[in-house]
């Protein structure tokens, strides 16, 4: 497949005019700006770790990879906690949010796992994907939440409050509009009374008259969300903004585990199969798959496919040398492989980068490498 379909010399800036989903033409939009194909898989033990990593190597990735549920002291506030926070330094940096939560279970259980719970993964995470083990209506179960969800959130409640000191005048006004008759006559004013009885009205009635300090007058509409942002407000720098692209758009996005980089893997071609037309049948929300080969063949077909099991040899080491597995069925080749070869378009690096002396220079060498690859493909 990848041999023959157009979109292996198309490059990225045309693939995005042609776009199924808004987040897709984002990112190739975004690779573009920053001369980058890498995703970074942030797979460290502590939130201090994470945020600290999507700091210093942010600015050569386009995608960061997470496993919240992997991470000690996550805080799971939705205005200040990690994920606000790891939305703030997207915003900065310029990188989408990729949380590898592999959803796999019936449709409602996924819908609630998705938008729900602890994590609340669908208001911080950009994207996340999902095992296709429990069929086509899981995805479709999944489109439906997300979409749900934009709808709910593309709109927040604008909350007006004035506060007031009446005028005595003007309440005494009031008090006798609410008892005239239909035919215009007006009732006499009914007077205070002390105990049921009436009291002539002067004294109480400036008792009355001074026992009112204010009015608060509360008003509350929905209103259109200018900005994408979520959550509205986070910490210092939140509106630190990379230059060159507007924010991600509020749409979330699907990406099919398809096949994976793991010696003896049971994903079966069918089962590739069922994960491409499942994406053809929800193009609005699947952007594309995690892949070891680009999985597009009809003629209309744009996934984007980002791809795990990426490694460079050492630093002065024949780039296409042998590069050993992790002995734990881990399987590994270059970036001049999976993208030149194999035709896929990002190259997803953890321990790579993760366990350099410096995270930040081995960040922008694999930066450096995966582009090179991709413009070669399309040259």
């Amino acid at each position: 497949m990848a041999s023959r379909h157009p979109t292996l010399k198309t490059p990225f800036f045309e693939r995005a005019k042609h776009a199924d989903h808004p987040l897709t033409a984002y990112l190739y939009r975004l690779m573009v700006l920053k001369s980058s194909n890498l995703c970074l898989s942030a797979d460290v033990h502590t939130a201090r770790d994470l945020l600290a990593l999507a700091d210093k190597a942010g600015p050569s990735i386009v995608v960061l990879k997470t496993h919240y549920d992997l991470i000690s002291g996550w805080d799971y506030n939705p205005v200040t906690g990690t994920g606000a926070r790891l939305a703030a330094l997207a915003r900065k940096h310029g990188f989408l949010i990729f949380e590898d939560r592999k959803f796999v279970d019936i449709g409602k259980t996924v819908q609630m796992q998705f938008t729900a719970g602890t994590a609340r993964i669908i208001e911080w995470a950009h994207i996340t994907n999902a095992n296709m083990d429990a069929g086509k209506d899981m995805v479709r179960a999944m489109a439906e939440a997300a979409a749900k969800w934009k709808e709910r959130i593309n709109y927040e409640v604008k909350t007006s409050v004035t506060v007031g000191t009446p005028v005595s005048d003007h309440f005494d006004d009031e008090h006798e509009h609410e008892h005239e008759h239909e035919n215009g006559d007006t009732l006499s004013r009914l007077e205070p009374r002390e105990n049921g009885v009436s009291n002539g009205g002067s004294r109480d009635t400036e008792a009355r008259k001074g026992s009112i300090v204010s009015i608060t007058t509360v008003t509350q509409s929905f209103e259109p969300v200018d900005s994408p942002r979520l959550p509205k407000s986070t910490t210092d720098g939140d509106d630190n903004l990379f230059p060159g692209i507007e924010e991600p758009p509020m749409d979330r996005g699907l990406l099919l585990l398809a096949q994976m980089s793991t010696k003896g893997c049971l994903m079966t071609p069918a089962y590739t199969q069922a994960c491409v037309e499942a994406a053809r049948d929800h193009k609005g929300f699947v952007m594309g798959f995690v892949s070891q080969e680009s999985l597009n063949s009809a003629p209309d077909d744009n996934f984007i496919h980002i791809t795990p099991g990426c490694k460079l040899p050492p630093e002065g080491e024949e780039e296409n040398g042998q590069v050993e597995g992790d002995g734990l069925g881990q399987q590994y080749n270059t970036p001049a492989k999976l993208i030149g070869i194999r035709g896929v378009d990002i190259v997803i690096v953890g321990r790579g980068i993760i366990e350099a002396d410096d995270p930040p220079s081995e960040a922008e060498r694999y930066r450096r490498k995966a582009w090179t690859a991709y413009q070669a493909r399309v040259a």
